[in-house]
């Protein structure tokens, strides 16, 4: 304690002078940034070849780098060459430039049109930039741009990297850097001016000629002489004197004559404004020297029809309004709509006023009362004509969305088999030609197969046509409203068509296709359910007036063996002796009924429903032959149905109890067909059945019987033993029924008002989200076919993207919307691309037949600006893209000033007048390059490349400069 209070006692500290301080922690990360990037040393490259800034590849490498507690970004960027070894480029010199000071004086890629702004300025292959982070403030105080630039100096300097490195400064919007590139006893400087507004001397190339000298500071006389090049840029963009190339509206048509409009069956396309807002035509005088040329503040010899190059490049309009991208987005919106159809079109007061009009006692007789049109008389408006005049009984005809008349050509459009004069709608195939009235479409096709990746719908099927009918209807005649009332309108078509058993038209016969949507397999379903009705119809009625003939006639009048393939449907085996039983729930008629197929059975003569014998195949019992059955096709289910299925399957656990119930439920098939097997087969056992039904379950050997001969026996597979075989247990319970007097596996009624039901309660939304598919597939067959015209390899290449993306996501049960709102936007996009191509062909004169001496020629032009950022004109001014061109400024400016046209102006006499307007306007931008290489700072220092790259424009004014010094003898 007495040493601690000793006042004579001290405390000595220590600092360290050796701590790194923040700015050695910035220049070593900066280091070892550029050791990790392998960019040290010098580097060997060959000259870039002429346009390879543009048509290379650029890589970017970037990471984030700290100053205390400032965030940076450093990123590499470089072209993508081939190794120097593989060109056989010699190792440098030691004392040899670095390559961004050699790539100063190249010539080959002046005036870049697709590059980063310091590749266009400076003409480096590979630099380094390093610019504050995303959330960080610009660098605007000098002080820390010095830092900056010392710290840049001194990283390069300790590592010997030879790549040029810049630092962003000022606001990002100035494009502002410094840099510097040093090399072994040489250094280059890269400096940048910008202002608002070029000054008065420096407008001209007289004036900037006196700043790079001044400059460079060269004490040479007389001066090297200084390369020039320039390049003026000229905007277009009047363009009133061109025709619009979109197909004029129909004022005749049934849409009233709106811009875009086409009949049913048919997607609009093109675009309601020019796609192309501007045309930027770039006159170059690549390489001239001081002298030679004069542009002062008095004079000037640039003239742009004698510039030796001329370069054009078209601007697009910011989303311009495209008809076919219109459509598919008004559609696509309504899936958002959460009303169901009776909120919409606003009936649940009608229902109510109607009830209480109504009168209960007529209920009974409304029930049975007649159809009020005859099938026989089958048309559209005489199908939906009672419905509908129930439906707006009480509402007035003006508030209808659709009218008349635009329903019933919708309706017609839909159902062509209703206009026909036929007196059995069976008549009318149940497909038609593609809609639009094209020929019959080629189903060995790509296009046509098509809806197989999409899971929409045959180009041919209903359900394509409906989703189009719903599409314009939504589009021109009232929005979601109208699309409510014609699904109504639909749905009472559909429910019309079921109850008088007329065959949906547009539908190919068969189960319903799970490759399409599920909208188009509840239709199928539904005609499925029309054709069964029909077919056991049509075998009541068939049984009622021939039931008393002979029963060995039975097999001659129908389809007999060798005309029904094993598939063959059972109600379409109707002209038996005896009616057809649905359902016998009484026990007595089942005593009965087993009694009598118990008799049939002792007598083999008595064997029935017998298709084909199968093959020389016997029975094991008997010799008699064993003979195929004709069977009940099995219960025909949509996606939806099978999925519920499945889940009541799984449901059902992996326990004994519901296994074996499992196994039930799954063998309802099974049992109906051993029934088939056992009418058809008297005398038969499950052996034979299994022979017929899974041969690979009969299992045969060769074996020596007592005598010693070889015979070949059979028995069951193992599987077939084993307890409690489903197989086994089914067999026994089955009887030798018929397949026409068995319990129907598919219960058509049962189904039809499932599919009638599940029609009438969907909404907008779901109706839209079903036919969403659909459109797009619609969609992508229209730009095919209006690309086939223009032949656009980016559009093409578009579409196979686009196809590929779609399919994916209409395939997933639930698609995100998001992204398909995106797929509906590039679609536009891609429509905006052939209403380009079809503008330009027009302002070209291709479309029109003129100039047909010079049509390839100006169709690869047209072409060429489509695909690439900029297209040299061939012949400059004088070729025949660029005399076209030439008009086209000439015919802007007149319009522009007033004056008269050539052909006035020659008629009336006035060529002084003509002569007084010039041929193009001011250009809208100047660029100027210099270029030199003299000795700095001293006499005897090593001539290095200079370089002025000057940017005049009517608000902005810009100087980037690289000046070279030499650093060992100054």
């Amino acid at each position: 304690m007495a040493a601690d209070s000793d006042p004579e006692s001290e405390v000595f500290e220590i600092t360290d002078f050796t701590t790194a301080s923040e700015w050695e922690r910035f220049i070593s990360r900066v280091e070892e940034v550029l050791n990790d990037w392998k960019l040290i040393g010098c580097r060997v490259g060959k000259p870039p070849e002429k346009g390879e800034y543009t048509s290379g590849s650029w890589e970017e490498t970037s990471l984030e780098i700290n100053f205390a507690d400032f965030k940076f970004s450093i990123t590499h960027h470089c072209l993508k060459q081939e190794s120097a070894e593989s060109e056989g480029v010699d190792e440098p010199e030691e004392d040899a430039y670095p390559l961004a000071m050699q790539d100063l004086l190249c010539m080959n890629n002046d005036f870049p049109p697709r590059a980063h702004c310091l590749v266009r300025w400076f003409g480096m292959r590979e630099f380094v930039v390093i610019s504050p982070g995303a959330n960080c403030e610009a660098i605007v105080s000098e002080s820390k741009c010095n830092l900056l630039l010392s710290s840049v100096s001194i990283a390069l300097a300790n590592t010997g990297c030879h790549v040029p490195l810049f630092v962003q400064i000022q606001q990002k919007w100035r494009r502002m850097f410094a840099g510097e590139c040093q090399g072994p006893g040489v250094r280059s400087d890269f400096e940048i001016v910008h202002l608002r507004k070029v000054p008065g001397q420096y407008n001209h190339l007289s004036g900037l000629l006196d700043i790079f000298k001044n400059k460079i500071g060269c004490p040479l006389m007389p001066l090297p002489p200084i390369n020039i090049a320039i390049r003026f840029t000229y905007v277009l963009q009047d363009w009133q004197q061109c025709s619009w190339p979109q197909q004029p509206p129909d004022f005749d048509a049934l849409l009233t004559g709106e811009v875009g409009g086409v009949e049913f069956g048919k997607l609009p396309f093109g675009a309601c404004e020019d796609p192309i807002s501007e045309l930027h035509l770039a006159t170059t005088w690549p390489n001239l020297t001081e002298g030679i040329v004069v542009d002062n503040d008095v004079y000037s010899d640039l003239d742009p029809l004698q510039a030796p190059h001329w370069s054009v490049r078209v601007r697009k309009a910011e989303n311009p309004q495209c008809l076919l991208g219109e459509f598919l987005m008004e559609f696509f919106k309504l899936c958002s709509r959460k009303e169901t159809s009776e909120e919409i079109l606003g009936r649940n007061s009608v229902e109510e006023e109607g009830k209480e009009n109504s009168d209960i006692t007529q209920a009974l007789s409304k029930l049975t009362e007649p159809a009020a049109v005859p099938i026989h008389k089958l048309s559209v408006s005489n199908m939906v004509h009672s419905a509908r005049k129930r439906i707006r009984r009480h509402k007035r005809v003006e508030e209808s969305p659709l009218n008349n008349d635009v329903l019933n050509s919708i309706l017609l459009y839909l159902f062509p088999d209703a206009a026909l004069d036929k007196t059995d709608s069976s008549d009318v195939k149940s497909t038609q030609p593609s809609p639009g009235g094209k020929t019959e479409p080629d189903k060995d096709s790509e296009d046509y197969h098509l809806y197989n990746q999409l899971k929409s719908a045959s180009c041919d099927s209903l359900t394509y046509r409906l989703a189009l009918c719903m599409c314009m209807v939504n589009f021109h005649h009232g929005g979601v409203r109208a699309v409510a009332h014609l699904w109504q309108e639909f749905v009472l078509e559909m429910r019309y068509r079921w109850e008088n058993n007329c065959l949906i038209y547009g539908l190919a016969s068969g189960p319903p296709d799970l490759r399409c949507c599920l909208l188009h397999q509840k239709l199928q379903m539904l005609n499925c359910c029309i054709e069964r009705k029909r077919a056991r119809d049509d075998g009541r009625k068939n049984a009622a007036s021939d039931g008393s003939r002979d029963k060995s006639r039975l097999a001659p009048e129908s389809a007999g063996p060798a005309e029904v393939s094993p598939g063959k449907s059972w109600e379409s085996w109707s002209d038996s002796e005896e009616e057809f039983f649905e359902c016998l729930s009484d026990t007595d008629e089942m005593k009965e009924v087993d009694t009598e197929n118990e008799k049939k059975t002792a007598n083999k003569s008595k064997a029935e429903g017998r298709l084909q014998p199968h093959g020389k195949i016997t029975l094991l019992n008997s010799q008699e032959p064993l003979y195929i059955p004709v069977t009940q096709e099995p219960a025909p289910m949509t996606e939806d149905l099978l999925e519920e299925q499945s889940e009541v399957l799984a449901k059902l656990g992996t326990s004994a109890e519901g296994a074996h119930l499992r196994a039930r439920m799954q063998s309802a098939c099974l049992l109906s067909d051993m029934e088939s097997f056992k009418a058809a087969n008297p005398g038969c056992s499950l052996e034979d059945f299994v022979r017929w039904y899974s041969p690979r379950d009969y299992v045969e050997e060769e074996v020596s019987d007592e005598t010693g001969q070889t015979v070949i026996r059979g028995d069951l597979s193992a599987r077939m033993k084993i307890p409690g075989n489903m197989w086994v247990e089914a067999w026994e319970t089955a009887k030798a029924t018929p397949a026409r007097r068995q319990k129907r596996l598919f219960d058509d009624t049962k189904e039809a008002e499932k599919v009638l039901h599940y029609l009438s309660v969907q909404k907008a939304s779901d109706l839209t989200r079903h036919l969403l598919p659909c459109v797009l597939h619609a969609a992508l067959l229209k730009i095919k076919e209006e690309e086939s015209t223009e032949d656009i390899p980016s559009v093409r290449k578009a579409l196979q993207h686009l196809t590929s993306h779609a399919s994916k996501l209409l395939r997933h049960p639930s698609p995100d919307f998001k992204k398909l709102e995106d797929v509906i936007n590039q679609m536009s996009a891609v429509e905006a691309v052939v209403a380009i191509a079809r503008s330009l062909k027009a302002k070209f004169g291709i479309t029109k037949g003129e100039r047909e001496e010079d049509g390839d020629e100006l169709e690869r032009f047209v072409s060429c600006l489509l695909e690439e950022p900029e297209v040299c004109v061939v012949g400059a001014g004088r070729g025949p893209a660029g005399s076209i061109i030439h008009k086209l400024f000439v015919s802007s400016q007149r319009a522009a000033l007033l004056a008269p046209m050539e052909e006035e102006t020659g008629r009336l006499g006035g060529a002084d007048d003509r002569k007084a307007v010039p041929d193009f306007p001011p250009p809208a931008g100047r660029e100027i390059l210099l270029r030199t290489c003299v000795p700095r700072p001293a006499p005897f220092s090593k001539a290095l490349p200079q370089r002025l790259f000057c940017v005049l424009m009517r608000d902005e004014f810009r100087l980037a400069g690289a000046f070279s010094s030499d650093t060992s003898f100054f």
